[in-house]
């Protein structure tokens, strides 16, 4: 009786294992040669587009490195996954790709000889891409020019190196597209929440994620993380202190400075870059859909929250000797420093009322949402890393006190810092969060 049991067990999994692989096999598709004259220029140019929303180039290109040729490691939970070589070189990159190839990548996450892509690649995102937006997507990536660059091979533990896994991974969580519109909103609003839910893939940092590394659906926007960085909340968790606005939200897509808000630095830093080069109508779309979700839903409350974090802001205002009006000089202590000292040498020269310097506006810290985070990570890093604008253009600068200050005075500093220009309550991880950041050794970044 045993045996034929145990033989039934076997013959079960067998067949189970078998319609997996059977489900999951994916032949190839024929090579092509495209010619890049052949493709319309307007389609093309609505391709650079929706290549700047997706922020393309950041993933698939190396530091120093040829656009679009790869070489970019995103880290993972489980391991290193490699940007792939997307230029159209026909040996290293999708040179042989047909459109049917391309549209499959970004619907199912296969590639052109059958092989599934680990969901680093935001392919569950991309699925809600229209069909004629795909296409333009594949005539600017064609016209692009051809780099010989072979790609990286992933570096993920065994058995997540084994490619059905990534099949496993969409039967569970892969729910194909395209967006449906709501038709009980505005077109601008379902314009921003199709570029959001699609090409733009805001909710792929937003969004807190499961052990295997999908996205919790049921608090969407909830807040994530993002290349080391905490990627704060956009739904009606939002930390900000005063609740986003369109224009506000606006201002900080267009130009990475909102004046309720304060700059955009970090994995946010590139993403502002490649906005620049999307039309104002597009931006103001993702806008008009994220302020939507952001904050309180009631109009009231809504102006009950902006009135009384400018009121607390104003009243925690920094006097020109770097204590903050209404608060305390005493704080976090290291022993001999303590945290109102430190940031009255170190920060109050440029963040006391009215001050900064001639190109850098900071926000009034009680404004500030890395301040206002439940968690000190994007504080932390700011004041490890500073802040540097993108190279080649003028941006926001602070400097890094990385060498300049100890750890235990940065704790001091943070938790000084916090418990007198938030409501939120004294960060208890701040050591933690501090020893991991100086093991991560991560350039500087930072999320909205």
């Amino acid at each position: 009786m045993l045996t034929r049991i145990l033989g039934g067990l076997v013959i079960v999994v067998a067949v189970v294992f078998g319609a997996f692989f059977a489900w999951q096999w994916r032949g190839e598709l024929p090579p092509v040669t495209a010619n890049a004259a052949s493709f319309d220029p307007g389609i093309v140019a609505k391709g650079a587009v929706l290549a700047a929303v997706a922020d393309c180039a950041v993933c698939h290109t190396q530091a120093g490195g040829k656009p679009y040729a790869g070489g970019f490691p995103v880290k993972t939970p489980f391991g290193i996954v490699y940007g792939t070589n997307i230029t159209p070189d026909r040996d290293t990159g999708i040179g042989t790709w047909s459109e049917a190839a391309f549209r499959r990548a970004l619907r199912e996450g296969v590639g052109r000889k059958g092989t599934h892509f680990y969901p680093a690649f935001p392919y569950d995102h991309f699925t809600n891409i229209s069909d004629g937006d795909i296409s333009a997507l594949y005539a600017f990536l064609m016209t692009r020019e051809p780099v010989h660059q072979p790609n990286r091979p992933t570096r993920l533990s065994f058995p997540l190196n084994w490619r059905p896994f990534a099949a496993a991974w969409n039967l569970l969580y892969l729910r194909q597209g395209p967006y449906r519109p709501d038709p009980g909103k505005s077109a601008e609003w379902n314009r921003g929440a199709y570029l959001v839910a699609g090409a733009g893939h805001c909710s792929a940092c937003h969004t807190p994620r499961n052990a295997l590394g999908a996205e919790t659906k049921s608090d969407r926007f909830g807040g994530g993380e993002a290349e080391d960085w905490y990627a704060p909340a956009l739904d009606a968790a939002s930390p900000a202190p005063v609740p986003w606005t369109v224009d506000e939200l606006y201002a900080y897509l267009r130009t990475g400075y909102a004046d309720q808000h304060g700059f955009a630095a970090g994995p946010m830093q590139p993403v502002v870059l490649s906005l620049r080069k999307v039309p104002d109508a597009d931006v103001h779309a993702i806008a008009t859909f994220i302020a939507s979700i952001s904050g309180p839903r009631d109009a009231t409350a809504r102006k009950r929250q902006t009135e009384g974090a400018l009121a607390f802001a104003a009243q925690r205002a920094v006097t020109t000797t770097g204590i903050a009006q209404g608060g305390t000089t005493g704080s976090a202590n290291t022993g001999t420093v303590s945290g109102a000292t430190l940031f009255a040498g170190a920060c109050a020269s440029c963040h006391h009322s009215g001050g900064g310097l001639p190109i850098s506006r900071p926000v009034a810290l009680g404004l500030s949402t890395p301040v206002n985070e439940p968690d000190p990570t994007n504080f932390l890093r700011i004041v490890l890393d500073g802040i540097q604008p993108p190279l080649g253009h003028r941006g926001p600068i602070m400097p890094s006190f990385s060498g300049a200050l100890t750890d235990p005075q940065i704790e001091a500093l943070a938790d000084y810092v916090r418990t007198q220009y938030s409501r939120g309550g004294r960060w208890t991880n701040v050591p933690a969060a501090l020893a991991k950041m100086r093991q991560q050794q991560t350039p500087t970044m930072e999320a909205p």
